[in-house]
């Protein structure tokens, strides 16, 4: 379980008010006989996923543990395509004349704007 007050400090390592009460709260909850899970599922309860320091619904635990997993294998894949096009040599294609008619028309058209503003 981590500190309430500070950032990512374990509560057995944190020295604050809150670790030292949060601490004396385990040890009785221990003496009363509950379980660690239900020392802890408590705390989960009253103050959030954070005290834990990992997500305790398992779907965001596979999350966590699937999405870096699925972003490098993308990356990868991208990766991989990406240098056999380069090492086939293939290029992209020269853009079609119609494409270079439209280009030229919207240059002149332009050209024409910008003389007229003068």
């Amino acid at each position: 379980m981590y500190c309430p007050v500070c950032e990512n400090i374990p509560l057995d390592e944190c020295l604050t008010v809150a670790c030292q009460e949060w601490k004396e709260e385990i040890r009785a909850q221990l003496v009363a006989g509950k379980t660690e899970q239900a020392i802890i599922d408590s705390f989960v309860a009253r103050f959030g996923d954070h005290v834990v320091g990992v997500p305790v619904d398992p779907l965001l635990r596979a999350l966590t543990i699937m999405l870096p997993l699925l972003a490098t294998a993308l990356a990868l894949g991208v990766g991989a395509v990406t240098f056999r096009r380069f090492a086939a040599g293939e290029t992209q294609t020269a853009p079609s004349a119609d494409h270079q008619n439209r280009e030229e028309t919207y240059r002149q058209r332009l050209e024409t704007d910008v003389r007229a503003r003068r």
